[in-house]
């Protein structure tokens, strides 16, 4: 849940640096959950008050920069640049592939965007 508000509020448009894997996927894990909530209340609400049924939106609006920005720190962190989400618009090829960057280890050493996340510079 940390890493979730620490992209949500202090990461919020920082493209700079590099994001461990850990890091990218508790923010994506609690964002779906946050949005999974949140589009329930709305469903349920949108019967009683119209405008419920635009909190899913709203939602997706607000958290679009966090996700973008933790995805390029990501693509940072296996040494590549953020530029490569771009490759997620072809179709079912492009998901795969940045599935893999993703999925990926951190690079070892400092790379040409910041020092390794995990600090020791040693996988574990």
């Amino acid at each position: 849940m940390d890493y979730y508000i620490k992209c949500i509020t202090e990461k919020y448009v920082d493209f700079e640096g590099r994001a461990s894997r850990s890091e990218f996927w508790y923010f994506v894990l609690f964002n779906f959950i946050a949005a999974f909530v949140i589009n329930i209340i709305g469903a349920i609400l949108s019967n009683v008050i119209g405008v419920a049924a635009y909190l899913g939106a709203l939602y997706s609006l607000a958290t679009l920069v966090p996700n973008i920005a933790v995805a390029a720190r990501r693509l940072h962190d296996t040494g590549r640049s953020g530029w490569w989400q771009l490759i997620g618009f072809i179709p079912l090829v492009g998901a795969i592939v940045l599935l893999i960057f993703f999925i990926q280890d951190s690079s070892f050493e400092r790379n040409q965007y910041g020092p390794n996340p995990k600090g020791s510079g040693i996988s574990v």
